[in-house]
């Protein structure tokens, strides 16, 4: 009974951890004031655990120095000195912050000396860690503008890749662009027509060789045209579509779509390409979700049955369909699948 009462608790807190927001978290700063994260809403932040008397107690430096090269860009690194690891940060926090300012002239702020591991820890980094205890001292946390948790760093890795993921992160259009993910659950909710506009105007803007703009967009906003053609998928496609619990329609359960068309010849794809990533990424910076799609513009292209469709779009004839974003209000938030950087080198 013992054991089940345990596995119970440790599975509340896991659910209660999950469903917390770092923001719901209230620190103490180093006037002994309660600070509630909620004030940092909007901030890239760089949460660290510090010592003063560590190998590692120079990072300060280079925190100072990434502190002011970003903070105007709404950058902050909170300081929470941590005496677990050697105790290694004696003192009080205000001999503390007096040795940071002596020693590194810090300005971003510290707060209290905190416990990140064991029974006493900190609820903030009991969130942050996950399960997965601190192993030293300047262990950091970079946290997005809306809260999540981006990246842990361990003590030993380079600062100037620390760095490189907060210039990413500060700047909109950078950070836009690591946010993206292709997202395959939606709302039950169309977008907005002068939203799907905005979009277009975005795609339409990218570059183009010659500005010969070689392609053609079809926004569908007919809810009822892509349900009629999603019947004729499903009778095709039957086994498939009872495999997925939570088909909705073939284009990824996505209220709308918009459609991309290049010369039936051939070329244009390089413009076409610009011109879907742009869409994509528009469509990210706000609050949407998207996910290119291939597969049923081979069904589309290939079944007879679904001419009805490829007529209400208006293809000229010598232009095809290439290919589809399903665009819509995301109804996931999937992590980010690792790339390898590994595959570029630097030709000096």
């Amino acid at each position: 009974m013992k054991r089940l009462l345990s596995i119970l608790t440790v599975m509340m807190c896991s659910l209660m951890l999950s469903a917390q927001d770092i923001y719901d978290f209230k620190v103490t700063d180093d006037g002994g004031q309660e600070v509630s994260l909620s004030e940092y809403k909007g901030k890239v932040l760089l949460i660290v655990n510090t010592a003063t008397r560590c190998g590692f107690t120079p990072q300060y430096k280079d925190l100072e120095a990434m502190y002011e090269k970003y903070h105007e860009q709404g950058f902050e690194i909170l300081d929470f000195p941590c005496n677990q690891f050697g105790q290694q940060a004696p003192g009080t926090i205000q001999d503390i912050h007096q040795f940071c300012t002596a020693n590194f002239d810090i300005h971003f702020p510290q707060f209290d000396k905190i416990d990140v591991n064991g029974e006493k820890a900190h609820p903030l980094y009991t969130w942050l860690k996950g399960g997965n205890d601190i192993k030293w001292n300047f262990t950091k946390f970079l946290i997005s503008r809306d809260g999540k948790i981006l990246r842990r760093y361990e003590p030993r890795d380079a600062m100037s890749d620390i760095e490189a993921d907060v210039r990413m992160e500060v700047n909109p259009v950078l950070s836009t662009i690591m946010a993206r993910r292709s997202v395959r659950k939606y709302l039950d909710k169309p977008v907005e027509h002068e939203i799907l506009q905005t979009v277009v105007r975005a795609g339409i803007n990218a570059p183009s060789g010659m500005n010969r703009q070689p392609w053609i967009v079809r926004v569908v906003e007919d809810q009822k045209l892509i349900s009629d053609v999603t019947e004729v998928y499903k009778q095709k496609n039957s086994e498939q579509v009872k495999k997925d619990k939570n088909f909705k329609n073939m284009f990824r359960n996505a209220p709308n779509i918009i459609c991309v068309c290049t010369p039936a010849k051939g070329g244009g794809e390089m413009d076409a390409g610009l011109l879907g990533e742009n869409m994509i990424l528009a469509a990210q910076s706000m609050g949407l979700g998207t996910c290119c799609l291939g597969g049923p513009v081979r069904f589309l292209s290939s079944d007879k049955d679904c001419q009805f469709f490829l007529d209400r779009l208006e293809i000229p004839a010598d232009y095809k369909l290439n290919y589809i974003i399903a665009i819509g209000y995301p109804d996931e938030q999937p992590e980010a699948k690792p790339r390898d950087d590994t595959k570029v080198k630097f030709i000096k």
